[in-house]
This record gives C-alpha cells, structure tokens and sequence, in this order.
C-alpha cells in the first residue's frame, strides 16, 4: 500500500500506514513492533500488526525509536584493548550477538583502554541500551549514567545476576585445574597471574579460589609468579618455583597464553612439561592442542554462557524472566600432555 511521491520516488509506509491496515491505534502499532514490556496485547492482534507490517514493508525507524525512548537498540561491549585475542572469546561474542539478534539488539564491541581516553563521544554516537564491560571507575560509570544509561554490567565490578555467575564460573575453573593436577600427584602448586593490567581483577579473583581448592586438598597456597608474554621472564619464573622447598612441580595459568608462554620458557630452560613442571591453562584456544607437548586446558562453553548474558541482560532491561544458570558442564577439562 506504498504511493508515489514525485518522479519514481516511492513513498515509504508510516505506522501511520500499519494501523489503518491493521485496524488498530499507531499507539499499539509502536508498542507491538518495539516489544514494549507490561502492555497487555492479545496475541492475535500482535500477529495482524505485524502482518501488515511484513506487506507494507514497514520498519520502525531506528533513529525514531531512540529519540522516543531515549537510547538506541545497540549493546556496547567495551573490550579491553589489551586482552589478548582467541578463538574462544571470538565465539563468545559471536555467540552473543546471535542472542541478541534475536530480541532486536545490535551487539556493538569497542576496544578500550581504561584511563587513555573519555568515552563521552561513544555515549553521544550510539546512545546504548546497555553497557558491558570487565570493570569501569566511578566516574566512568557516573558519566553512563548521567547519558541516560540505566543498565551497566560489570563482569568483574557491580553485583548483578550476570556478575554473579561469571563469578561463579571461576570458582569452577580454578577447582578444576587444582582437582586435575592433585589427581596426578602433585602437592605443591604455582599460579601464573598473566601481565596485562586490565586482566588482574579476574586474575586475583581466579587466584582466590585456586588458593580455596588447594585447601580443600589440604595443601598449602599456591606460589603466585606474574608471567609476562616472554620465555625470558617465564624462565626466571620457573627457577624461582623449581627452587622453592618443597619444589613446585605445577602450575596452574590463569589462560592459555600465559601457559604457552611457561611452556616456551621450559624449553629455553632446556627442561620440558610435565616431567620437570606440569602446566595447564584454560580455555582452550587452538594452539593449545599444537604446541609441543600439547597444553591440558580447562574449555568453557561459549555458548551456553552467551545465552545465559543475554538473558540476563534482556532480564535486567527489559524485565524478562531471569534466565536460568547453565549447568556444570559449562566448564570441561580436556587432557593432553602437559600436565
């Protein structure tokens, strides 16, 4: 039901246009095209609007919606700059922007170092619904805010039911890595904390619960060495871990990078894992399986997790049923040489 307009310009539908199709208020026409929450709709009016919609080709305007409501349809991730790019975090983020897709949210990652730049202009450009980040300052988080941005998501930072289960989640890691090395025989344990700055919330956090599971086995804390990504540095590290009394004899790395780098600084030592140090990683990037020998690694389901943040974001933003945990087979011990 589309009318020209001038030479072979076609006029494009209004929801102006829906309604009259439909039979209904432009006002229930916004509300069933934007999934407005708490309106009671029947279903088969829902389905004529969106009818007749699909037959005019009508979409709502993504710069009207924004203006109306205030923010746009974007989820703004802001990835750390400094996080070391993997396979495994690329499928996160591809499995969670498909989740998102599906409720009508653009997922939009922004590589960011905290303390270079302000990201007023980002707020200005996009005007998000939402933001996730690792950890934001208070001022940071005070200027989303005062943007208009209601729902903040701090994986390593504010207390919300996402926070929570990431959290959770390295509980699981780290008493896996510990069950797994205690099962082969050793008694005394390292932690590699990787370099990055961004990274030592989750590092410690990671490093608090491998000092929990070490308890429940009985054995003393973990030595803790930071491990930059270089064999020189990962060298001394060792010595200082094969030098301790009792000896170290494994480690546990806080990701698969950080292991790698243990395993090159084992060569340049002229020693090899496991018999002179165990090591395992985690998450289970496709070097893992190549590097010799091939690094024992904790492999998380990316997909069940992005499900789960995306639930729990449309929860948090548009009053959905919380979404329920995934299960304990989110984390998955996969074996090889190392350790």
């Amino acid at each position: 039901m589309t009318s020209h307009q001038g030479r072979g310009a076609v006029r494009r539908a209004t929801s102006v246009d829906v309604a009259r199709e439909a039979g209904v208020s432009r006002a229930t026409v916004s509300y069933v095209l934007n999934d407005t929450p708490h309106q009671k709709i029947p279903e088969a009016t829902r389905e004529r609007v969106r009818e007749a919609a699909a037959r005019l080709r009508y979409s709502p305007s993504a710069a009207a919606r924004a203006l109306s409501r205030g923010h746009s349809d974007i989820v703004l991730a802001l990835q750390p700059a400094e996080l070391p790019p993997h396979e495994q975090f690329d499928a996160l983020i591809e499995h969670f922007a498909d989740a998102l897709a599906d409720t009508g949210l653009t997922l939009l990652t922004y590589p960011w170092t905290r303390g270079r730049r302000s990201l007023d202009h980002l707020w200005r450009s996009v005007t998000p619904a939402a933001v996730i980040a690792f950890q934001l300052d208070d001022d940071e988080r005070t200027a989303m805010r005062e943007a208009g941005i209601t729902v903040i998501m701090e994986l390593f930072g504010v207390d919300d039911p996402l926070t929570r289960w990431v959290q959770s989640i390295q509980y699981d890691i780290a008493r896996t890595q510990v069950d797994a090395l205690v099962a082969t025989g050793h008694r005394r344990l390292g932690y590699a904390v990787p370099a990055a700055p961004r990274l030592q919330r989750e590092a410690e956090l990671r490093l608090h619960h491998t000092r929990r599971a070490c308890t429940a086995h009985g054995l003393p804390d973990p030595v803790v060495h930071t491990i930059p990504h270089a064999p020189e540095a990962a060298a001394e590290a060792i010595a200082d871990w094969l030098g301790q009394d009792p000896a170290v004899t494994a480690v546990c790395a806080y990701n698969d990078i950080t292991a790698l780098a243990l395993l090159a600084g084992l060569r340049l030592s002229g020693l090899a894992a496991p018999d002179d140090l165990a090591v395992i990683g985690v998450y289970d990037i496709a070097a893992a399986a190549l590097t010799d020998p091939p690094l024992s690694t904790i492999a998380i389901d990316s997909q069940a997790m992005a499900q789960y943040a995306a639930g729990t974001l449309l929860h948090c933003l548009r009053g959905a049923q919380e979404p329920k945990q995934p299960g304990p087979g989110v984390t998955r011990l996969v074996t090889r040489r190392s350790a």
